[in-house]
């Protein structure tokens, strides 16, 4: 993959925090080996804690038993930080023990990798440097258009309303490839927010607790940015299928079709727009969310069923939703190339969209074992920090262009 921004000098960061100081000199070693990858070390949380708020790691070797604390205690620590990096968990613990671990911090909303377990080789630390691309600008590297916002671990809590009302809002995107073409089709708009003190600032910070008519308002803001830049797309030849997240309040609020109908590209050859309603939500009405989407596919503008396997809804009753794209729960995904359960479930859950005649997205493909698994399995489209992170559209029309076949991120 190329690097959308290669030529930014933006070293690696990698915390190392275990008890046993030879554990940290060894992972230390082996990383400094594999390039030019900054390395600092730690023998506690607290003390990994205070770290963090100075400056923020591409990874973490977090160690699961740590003395007098233990990798519990720091993953929460590390989701309350908003910590956007990747995890690695290690330890000579069972086996068991740490994949329940792990499963904490996905549910903490951490990117947690595979455990490892000691004692380890040295190719298991150049696994995780190639896995990751450390060495190619690491997991900060697509963010580096708000670089303050993206080294501050700590989330402040900022206000949708305001930054609504004084026109901060960003839509970023994360490309989607299609896993037979090998190329980007389509991108996924995630909302961010341009605050002159905290830099680029992320949902975490500002969609909890946020009033829901604020949250509409978002959702309209979002859909009309979408839509002028699926224009400045087009303009450069690259029709790309956009698609934005879409509470179920402003599916039924918002005049989206009148919407659409004034603001979209009026390209003959224009793919229109896929609305992101997560799994949980839409299962609560499902005559009404029928109606709005059959209405909606008038105008081009498909649904997808977001986080599909999180909401534990009746299959018999999302067959009657008209939905384009059934996209993964990023939990059944992340180790799927390493964990035969979650494997299978995958592939339950592709056989599914297939079955009702939709495509099958997998979010959070970190991993290249990750990816063949998803690829062997049937998987259509697929996103994740393999490919890219969000970046800003200006970003991604400079990848594109300089790509020459318009976006071969895979």
């Amino acid at each position: 993959m190329r690097n959308p921004l290669d030529g930014l000098d933006m070293q690696t960061l990698c915390f190392i925090v275990d008890d046993e100081p030879a554990i940290g000199r060894f992972i230390a070693l082996a990383l400094r080996n594999f390039g030019d990858v900054g390395v600092e070390q730690f023998i506690d949380p607290p003390s990994m804690n205070a770290a963090l708020r100075e400056r923020v790691p591409d990874l973490i070797f977090l160690d699961v038993s740590l003395g007098a604390s233990d990798g519990i205690e720091a993953l929460r620590h590390l989701s309350a930080a908003g910590y956007p990096g990747v995890v690695q968990l290690m330890s000579g613990r069972d086996a068991s023990i740490l994949e329940d671990v792990r499963l904490v911090g996905e549910r903490h909303g951490l990117r947690m990798r595979p455990v490892l377990t000691k004692p380890f080789r040295v190719d298991a630390i150049k696994t995780i440097v190639d896995e990751e691309q450390l060495l190619f600008g690491g997991t900060r590297a697509a963010e580096a258009d708000g670089a303050r916002g993206s080294e501050d671990p700590r989330p402040p809590k900022v206000s949708l309303r305001d930054a609504l009302e004084r026109d901060r809002l960003e839509i970023w995107y994360q490309p989607k490839i299609d896993l037979r073409a090998e190329r980007m089709t389509g991108a996924e708009g995630l909302a961010r927010i341009r605050h002159p003190e905290h830099g680029i600032v992320y949902p975490a910070a500002f969609i909890p607790g946020a009033a829901e008519a604020d949250l509409v308002a978002l959702a309209e803001c979002a859909l009309r940015m979408a839509l002028r830049d699926a224009a400045d797309f087009a303009a450069v030849g690259h029709t790309l299928r956009l698609a934005i997240n879409m509470p179920v309040e402003a599916l039924v609020a918002l005049p989206i079709a009148a919407i659409v109908r004034d603001a979209r590209p009026h390209e003959d050859d224009w793919s229109g727009i896929i609305l992101e309603v997560t799994e949980d939500q839409i299962i609560r009405d499902i005559p009404a969310a029928h109606e709005i989407a059959t209405q909606l596919r008038i105008h081009r503008i498909a649904l997808a069923l977001d986080d599909f396997g999180s909401g534990y809804s009746s299959l018999a009753r999302l067959k009657e939703l008209p939905f384009d794209e059934l996209k993964l729960d990023r939990s059944f995904v992340t180790g799927c190339g390493m964990d035969t359960e979650n494997a299978a479930l995958c592939g339950t859950a592709i056989e599914l969209a297939h079955r009702f005649g939709s495509l099958a997205v997998a979010e959070g493909v970190e991993t290249a074992s990750d990816l063949a698994t998803i690829r062997r399995l049937g998987c259509d489209l697929a996103q994740g920090y393999l490919f890219a992170k969000a970046m800003p559209k200006d970003v991604l029309l400079a990848h594109m262009a300089a790509d020459g076949e318009g976006g071969r991120f895979a």
